[in-house]
């Protein structure tokens, strides 16, 4: 009798010891905005950082948004936005220059940033 009763004790121990809900190494994420798109801008000759009259836009379909540097010499947007972006760079007194696709995906908690370098060139 004692045996069927450790066997029983050890077949409930197993199935109800296994965790079938993904929960045995649970993800924890924070409340942090993450951007998906990150652009740092320069100069063709020399290379030093361009802020002033730099606009930066994004665009996805119809979606459109002019992405902000508060000052600092990189443009960020398309918070926690995932999908695929045209990145369109422009300066007076600069060529416009327009990247090819980008695609900005997420892993489970947030998105993952792209990062990206353009180079404006002076125009004539």
């Amino acid at each position: 009798m004692n045996k069927f009763f450790l066997i029983g004790l050890l077949c409930i121990t197993i199935a109800c010891g296994n965790d079938d809900d993904g929960t045995d190494n649970p993800i924890f994420c924070t409340l942090d905005v993450k951007s998906g798109l990150v652009v740092q801008v320069k100069d063709g000759i020399g290379g030093s950082p361009l802020i002033d009259g730099v606009e930066v836009i994004a665009t996805e379909n119809e979606y459109r948004e002019t992405l902000l540097n508060n000052g600092i010499d990189i443009f960020y947007g398309a918070q926690e936005r995932i999908g695929t972006y045209v990145i369109t760079v422009s300066k007076e007194g600069y060529g416009t220059m327009t990247t090819e696709p980008i695609v900005v995906t997420k892993d489970a908690c947030h998105v993952i940033t792209q990062n990206l370098e353009v180079i404006l060139e002076k125009s004539n």
